[in-house]
């Protein structure tokens, strides 16, 4: 292994929460390394889908220390976001090493040692700040693999123009799954999608005000009282579920966040094009065709391509190997944002939360920065 400097902290990452995390563990005085296997700061941004915007607005999305622009809208683009953060690396003068993909994480004594290819880093703070979707999860059906047609995970869909003149199915009806249905439906595509169970939508925003902004005036409530607030005013907006042939859940969204991790869909016009036909929607998948789908309720149809919008499923104990009471039975980290029962070890930016995935992040990040000055304080 090459020698390496040395670092209070080794953040894993340089997503939104590896540069938030940086730049507060910085603000300590802690000095700070970043590891990033891509070549560039923000690598699931620059992955994302063309049409792609922030789901919350620009006013709460901003990380510690630097505000997003105020020339930016409301809701700002995929490529805003990818901007904004370069010029949050770069205001803080964070400097990741990016190549760096790593293999392992260990603890001997009172410092953490961090394995690369090239390299062997140690520190006695670790940060991993991954987030999830380097993960794609692609379920597995009868007759999938005979099937003909192209299957992507929504991780590699980027927007419409592959897809013109063609039949696609897109499964799953998350935030994702909503967006490109709505993508491909605004450029004259037929698409359809295959809804499995009952959905929680919320509109992005609420008597003209975000979404997000009663999510946060409302966060010290207990979740089922926020619900059964929220309620009559979201099914006002929303309209009826059943009568687009979806099913509503019996939790409400707060409820689905904190006990399921599962983000309801803030809807951005995909209800309106189901309404006037141009998303059909469908129930379960059966199976596969050789040139189509079969599904629950209903027959099977023809589908040149099938869009996965299945989420993601990161197992993070391939990272730590020897770590116990520490995650999930998934690899998921019971705790974020949070000291772990293993000293020096922190997670930032790994679960929902109901005031904004980004806000969350720097409420994470300056919380860490403080555990982890103290851990350092003689």
């Amino acid at each position: 292994m090459n020698p390496t400097p040395d670092a209070d902290a080794v953040i894993v990452g340089a997503g939104p929460a590896g540069l938030a995390c940086a730049a507060t563990l910085r603000q300590r005085g802690l000095r700070v390394l970043i590891l990033e296997k891509a070549d560039a700061v923000a690598p699931v941004w620059r992955r994302h889908y063309d049409r792609l915007h922030l789901h919350t607005d620009r006013s709460h999305s901003g990380l510690p220390g630097l505000a997003m622009p105020r020339s930016y809208p409301r809701y700002p683009s995929r490529a805003q976001v990818v901007a904004y953060l370069e010029s949050y690396a770069a205001h803080f003068d964070l400097r990741p090493r990016f190549g760096s993909v790593v293999q392992g994480i260990r603890r001997e004594r009172s410092r953490w040692h961090v394995d690369t290819a090239q390299d062997r880093f140690t520190a006695p703070i670790i940060v991993i700040a991954t987030g999830w979707a380097d993960f794609p999860y692609r379920p597995n059906w009868q007759g999938i693999d005979d099937y003909r047609g192209e299957i992507i995970h929504s991780a590699a869909y980027r927007n419409p123009s592959a897809y013109a003149g063609k039949r696609v199915l897109v499964v799953g009806f998350g935030n994702s799954g909503g967006e490109i249905a709505l993508d491909l439906a605004e450029a004259g595509v037929d698409v359809t999608l295959a809804v499995r169970g009952p959905v929680q939508i919320l509109p992005r925003e609420l008597l003209g005000l975000p979404i997000l902004t009663w999510a946060i005036a409302q966060a010290r409530l207990p979740a089922r009282l926020a619900d059964f607030i929220n309620a009559p005013a979201i099914r006002l907006a929303v309209g009826s579920l059943e009568k687009l042939g979806l099913k509503a859940p019996a939790k409400g969204p707060r409820r689905m966040i904190e006990e399921d991790h599962r983000v309801p869909l803030l809807d951005v016009g995909t209800l309106a094009r189901i309404r006037d036909g141009s998303i059909a929607v469908r129930g379960g998948i059966e199976r596969f065709t050789h040139d189509g789908v079969a599904f629950v309720d209903s027959p099977a149809q023809l589908f040149d391509s099938v869009v996965l919008a299945t989420g993601f499923r990161p197992d993070l104990r391939t990272l730590l190997p020897d770590v116990r009471n520490v995650f999930d039975d998934h690899g998921m980290p019971l705790l974020t944002g949070q000291a772990t029962p293993e000293p020096g070890l922190f997670f930032c930016g790994h679960t929902a939360s109901p005031t904004g995935q980004l806000r969350e992040i720097g409420i994470e990040a300056t919380r860490i920065a403080g555990l982890a000055a103290k851990l350092l304080t003689p």
